[in-house]
């Protein structure tokens, strides 16, 4: 047999080959990602604006995206879950705010961004975060999620801080939306990963329906009724009072729960145990006087703009209270007994939609915790310290609410 020097030549040349195809394929993938990536960009024959608005370029759809990804539970300088509006279970439901309805709302150029006209100023431990959630079954109420803190711990960022704070997600609908003129620049340092969508701005709302807030330590600082009233004198009240000595214990129990190791409610609530000396310095203890808090915010609201919503009620006749809140508002009867699923394990009504076959949404875990033992002198005590407090916000209010 022969040797042939061609037959064995075509090995180098197959290999060659195939090293060829490898590298042409790369190149090609190369330029493909290449003709991608620069269909994004904003071309330099556009006008001005739209070359400093590069989502411009995006589809609606994946900003929406994007923004969903963001969204999560709001972050609060309290650790208090309730702060964080996460103190109902299955939030995101049909019974609570709609999120994709308030992405969708931001995206949505028929809907402006506004302060607020009503807010719930208080108090804590009352009932706010279920005052918060009874209100949003309202089709004319949208209302941030958890607590903005803005006129105690953010004032002096100012007020268009508090209807759109600064962020990441700010600066993208800002370009979005063709606002980003010229204050871009000083958007402030990116928000961790899981700040939610209502951590970013107001909701928006359409003509008639009203934006809401809650944070109940509003009522109890000294400095928050002049700034509420420097924003708008006519923006409408809402207060959540509950039986001070039982508000006092609750406030306790959410306390130990984080801090096991704290002192005993009765070494904290006296200054002297032996004297009986009440301590008015703890927080717990301070709340409960609404009188002396009252005062401060009647020296800028007219009582007509004040409503008081008794806690106690709210749990054992939600429906009577919500015709009260609606009307105050001004808005038409919609949160009726239909809406609500008295929940005996928990002891709290549950919120349910009637249209809905759906499970009721009911309070979280960290609502309704069992609260400390505490000696009936200790009560007592604080009964009898409160009675006057109490007698004259009853007088200052027109109505008795039975603490007593």
């Amino acid at each position: 047999m022969e040797y042939s020097p061609h037959c064995h030549s075509t090995q180098p040349v197959k290999n060659k080959l195939f090293v060829f195809c490898i590298m042409l394929s790369l190149w090609v993938y190369m330029l493909y990602c290449c003709v991608g990536y620069c269909s994004t960009t904003p071309s330099f024959m556009m006008e001005e604006r739209s070359s400093r608005n590069p989502l411009k370029h995006l589809q609606k759809q994946d900003l929406e995206m994007f923004l969903k990804s963001q969204s999560g539970d709001l972050l609060n300088n309290e650790s208090d879950a309730d702060s964080k509006g996460d103190g109902w279970e299955e939030n995101k439901g049909d019974a609570a705010y709609d999120e994709d309805s308030g992405v969708a709302g931001a995206l949505n150029g028929s809907e402006t961004k506004k302060l607020p006209q009503a807010i719930i100023i208080g108090v804590k431990k009352g009932g706010t975060r279920a005052l918060l959630e009874f209100l949003r079954l309202h089709p004319d109420i949208r209302a941030v999620g958890a607590e903005p803190h803005f006129f105690d711990r953010n004032y002096e960022k100012g007020l268009e801080w508090y209807r759109f704070p600064s962020g990441p997600l700010q600066k993208a609908l800002l370009l979005y939306l063709g606002d980003c003129e010229h204050n871009c620049s000083d958007i402030e340092a990116p928000l961790p990963p899981h700040a939610s969508m209502s951590q970013e701005l107001m909701p928006k709302t359409e003509e008639g329906q009203l934006t809401m807030e809650k944070t109940p330590s509003y009522f109890v600082t000294k400095e928050v009724p002049a700034r509420i009233h420097a924003m708008s004198k006519d923006t409408k009240l809402i207060v959540v009072v509950r039986d001070p000595v039982t508000r006092a214990i609750s406030d306790y129990t959410q306390t130990r729960s984080k801090k096991p190791d704290i002192p005993s409610f009765e070494n904290l609530t006296f200054k002297n145990i032996t004297a009986n000396l009440i301590d008015t310095s703890w927080s717990a203890v301070q709340i409960g006087m609404y009188a002396r808090h009252l005062e401060q915010w009647l020296q800028f609201f007219p009582m007509s703009q004040l409503l008081f919503v008794s806690g106690e009620r709210l749990i054992s006749d939600p429906a009577g209270e919500m015709a009260r809140v609606q009307h105050f508002l001004g808005l038409r009867r919609e949160v009726t007994h239909k809406h609500f699923h008295f929940n005996p394990t928990k002891g709290f009504p549950c919120l349910k939609r009637p249209e809905s076959n759906s499970k009721p949404h009911c309070l979280g875990k960290t609502k309704g915790r069992t609260h400390p033992n505490i000696h009936p002198d200790v009560i007592q005590r604080l009964r009898e310290f409160y009675k006057p407090f109490n007698k004259k916000f009853y007088y200052m209010t027109g109505h008795d609410f039975g603490w007593d």
